[in-house]
């Protein structure tokens, strides 16, 4: 039998952690990587045309499924445009392994062709980046950088010279046991004391929830019942804490709306569940905080602490209900999701008026129409920008829908890019990417690893020919907005050429049809929607410190454009409270 090479080696380390797919662009360092992968039928090579794409897929899939997900890139340029999609998992708690290939070991360090230094340029956005300097290196390395990823839940880095991966591996290579998933952290007694000594104090106590709170929604609705109280949450909570939820008061932040903010502030105590929630401008600083978290590093650093709480919030809850009393007065909870429902009755007036006559077509219709039309356990991907405000405000979770974007990196084309990684995990499931021109633009040459690929993929393009979020930001800050215009063409036509179903929308009543005939296409889809570039949120009062304090202020104020179907379950919610 032949001795295994360093390629042949590090793939089936790859296959033994659970990885299924390398993403990646072949090239010559990364070439016998490819070729080990070629000769197996244990994990598969995904060919996309750009490495920042591939960073992107490896994310969506380690968030969809939770595994440990992979991607690589060839010497120099191949492995640098891995960079920003590595920053957009790693900033999401995404385990993802990336291979960055090298020159040759024997020029390191000399100016070679194509040199850079992997083991120093991805350090920021990893947890562990080393580069493997003989083969006798690679099993240990490549192990320990699996369990940093998975146990850590972000990036590692590998760095591979080309002929390192092609030499012989050694015979007797150590090798041990791989951690597959993370354990559940459970807080100290004194700290679970500690939090419950001070709910007991309070009369008003909120909850705050992030994507820590992913399956902990039964626990914290036990616990939000027993003290009686309400619930905001972060974008990246939503899927998680706002569905079958009857003390939901909306979302805070830059895209908020409903009684979060008041809720937040109007309390005696905030208690922040699994969330590293980065706009300290919505926080208060005159309640007492205290703070849950897996991660002991995001304890206090965007608020002050009355308490910090080092923990899952699953197990947290399990240990701290049955400790706290329970509270039998609901005046806060029944003023804050009083406040809440007339906040989503302003507003939702902006959405019903003509919208199913107005030309172009306004994006909010679009999000409602689109978010009625999906599957139930439906995946979107979102591009950064006015989608994510349409996402935020229009998508209805239920548990098993699941809404990915760069929530917390913030790049723009991240959309189309996560799409691919969702729909590769399961070819029967509805993805569907909420595009914008500008985000869709940046990595077209992507859609056609759709194509190639046959990844039933559904984009749905929100066409207003501008970049509207950067359009808004000019505008609070007072500037007259330039280079935010885009010149498009039809992307509908452009889909049709590379062979994929492609419809292009004008008109709302065009809207549900070209919506529903791309779901029942069994391949991938693209619907090229004309929408109003002057439908921006913008909030309906613009005060003069707005040109200072956006954040705060569009909080305050719950943003124009309708809130979809969040009115309705503001409204259920409301039959819960008792009247006077």
């Amino acid at each position: 039998m032949a001795r295994q090479n360093v390629a042949e080696q590090f793939v089936d380390i790859l296959v033994r952690a659970g990885v299924k797919r390398l993403y990646g662009v072949v090239g010559d360092s990364l070439n016998p990587v490819v070729d080990a992968i070629r000769r197996t039928r244990a994990i598969d090579w995904v060919q996309v045309r750009h490495e920042e794409t591939a960073a992107f897929a490896a994310g969506a899939e380690a968030q969809i499924t939770g595994r440990l997900a992979a991607c690589a890139g060839s010497c120099g340029p191949g492995n640098l445009h891995l960079i920003n999609g590595l920053y957009d998992a790693h900033r999401s708690m995404a385990p993802v392994l990336a291979l960055a290939s090298h020159i040759p070991s024997g020029e390191i360090g000399l100016g070679y062709f194509q040199e850079t230094h992997p083991e120093q340029l991805f350090r920021e956005c990893s947890h562990y980046c080393e580069m493997i300097s003989s083969p006798k290196q690679m099993p240990r390395l490549l192990q320990t950088a699996i369990q940093h990823a998975i146990g850590r839940s972000g990036v590692s880095v590998v760095t591979l010279p080309g002929d390192i991966a092609a030499a012989p591996a050694p015979e007797r290579a150590v090798e041990h046991a791989l951690v597959t998933s993370r354990p559940s952290v459970r807080p100290g007694d004194a700290e679970i004391d500690e939090l419950a000594r001070m709910i007991d104090d309070s009369e008003r106590v909120t909850l705050f929830c992030g994507s820590g709170t992913a399956g902990a929604h039964a626990e914290v609705m036990e616990f939000a019942e027993r003290i009686k109280s309400p619930i905001g949450h972060a974008l990246r909570g939503k899927e998680w804490i706002q569905y079958d939820n009857k003390f939901d008061v909306g979302m805070s932040g830059l895209l908020g709306y409903g009684a979060a903010y008041e809720a937040t502030h109007e309390c005696d105590l905030l208690i922040l569940l699994g969330t590293d929630f980065p706009y300290n401008a919505f926080l208060p600083d005159d309640v007492r905080i205290a703070q849950v978290d897996v991660r002991p590093e995001n304890l206090g650093r965007r608020s002050k602490l009355d308490l910090a709480v080092w923990g899952d919030v699953r197990e947290t809850l399990r240990c701290l209900t049955p400790r706290v009393r329970a509270k039998a007065d609901r005046r806060f909870l029944d003023k804050m999701l009083r406040k809440h429902a007339d906040a989503l009755e302003g507003v939702v007036k902006a959405y019903t008026r003509k919208v199913d006559k107005h030309v172009p077509i306004h994006p909010e219709y679009v999000a409602a129409v689109l978010d009625e039309l999906a599957d139930d356990d439906a995946v979107f991907t979102v591009d950064t920008g006015m989608c994510n405000v349409w996402a935020a405000r229009y998508l209805t979770p239920n548990g098993r829908r699941r809404v990915i974007g760069s929530f917390s990196h913030g790049s723009m084309a991240n959309a189309l890019p996560q799409a691919i990684g969702a729909q590769f995990v399961d070819r029967k499931r509805q993805v569907v990417s909420m595009s914008g021109d500008g985000g869709f633009a940046m990595l077209m040459g992507d859609f056609l690893t759709l194509v190639q690929h046959d990844l039933p993929v559904k984009v749905v393009l929100f066409n207003n020919s501008a970049l509207g979020m950067v359009e808004l930001e000019m505008m609070v800050a007072g500037l007259p907005s330039y280079g935010t215009t885009n010149h498009n063409p039809d992307f509908s036509a452009i889909a049709r050429a590379a062979g994929v179903h492609g419809a292009r929308v004008e008109k709302p009543g065009q809207l549900a049809g070209a919506l529903k005939d791309a779901f029942r296409h069994k391949g991938p889809a693209l619907v090229d929607v004309v929408t109003d570039p002057n439908a921006l949120s913008i909030p309906p009062k613009i005060r003069a410190d707005m040109v200072t304090g956006f954040a705060l202020s569009a909080s305050k104020i719950v943003l124009d454009g309708g809130v979809g179907r969040m009115l309705q379950l503001a409204r259920t919610n409301l039959r819960n409270v008792p009247r006077p």
